[in-house]
């Protein structure tokens, strides 16, 4: 299973996003993550259609767009439109899971879905065959920088758990206060896409995606 970083562009600056967008995509990212929040789902306000749409000439990589919003399959096909590779979005913020998951894939695009630290994970069970990609968030989700939780090691491995019991090689996402000194420990739980935002974003862009990709390769 392929290791995959996408550099959260929460981090970035926004005033030389394309140019660091750029700058992670040169130096081997494969993913770049885009999270959009409402301020309902959690309290944050970020970004939405124009910014993905604005951004989607500068690179052809993956746009892993990570929706925190409420009732979200109102805006599946916007995003898709906007240039949306993979949607992933909240099991917390529906009543209807599996519509959300079938109007992302009538759309002709991936389908993740994303758990709260609070979600236990048997909560997933229904869907580890219905979609491409689980997200355990590993810090609540809403703000940037946050400190990773040490707890979500175990649920990672639970998730991972659950898969191989189905004989399913679904990709696992972790997001929250990912850095080079804790990537490892993520993925020897089982996870294989890595989402940071402040390891990438802060400081040299190209440099600091290299220390993951090397982390991937010595692997």
């Amino acid at each position: 299973m392929n290791n995959i970083l996408s550099p959260s562009i929460l981090s970035a600056d926004f005033s030389i996003l394309g140019q660091q967008i750029r700058e992670a995509d040169e130096a081997g990212a494969e993913y770049i993550h885009i999270d959009v929040m409402d301020g309902i789902f959690v309290p944050s306000i970020s970004y939405g259609m124009p910014v993905i749409k604005s951004i989607r000439k500068t690179t052809d990589k993956v746009f892993d767009v990570h929706i925190m919003i409420t009732d979200p399959i109102r805006y599946i096909e916007d995003f898709v439109k906007s240039g949306a590779d993979i949607i992933t979005f909240h099991l917390e913020a529906t009543d209807d899971a599996m519509a959300v998951i079938n109007k992302i894939h009538d759309c002709g695009i991936k389908a993740g879905i994303s758990i709260k630290p609070g979600t236990p994970v048997k909560e997933l069970v229904p869907y580890l065959d219905k979609v491409d990609m689980i997200l355990v968030m590993t810090v609540e989700p809403g703000f940037g920088g946050q400190s990773f939780i040490p707890e979500s090691i175990g649920r990672v491995k639970k998730v991972r758990e659950m898969l191989d019991e189905r004989g399913l090689l679904t990709d696992i996402e972790v997001d929250g206060g990912i850095y080079p000194e804790n990537a490892e420990n993520v993925m020897d739980a089982g996870a294989n896409v890595i989402v940071s935002g402040s390891g990438v974003f802060k400081g040299d862009v190209a440099a600091n995606v290299k220390k993951f990709i090397n982390i991937f390769q010595n692997r």
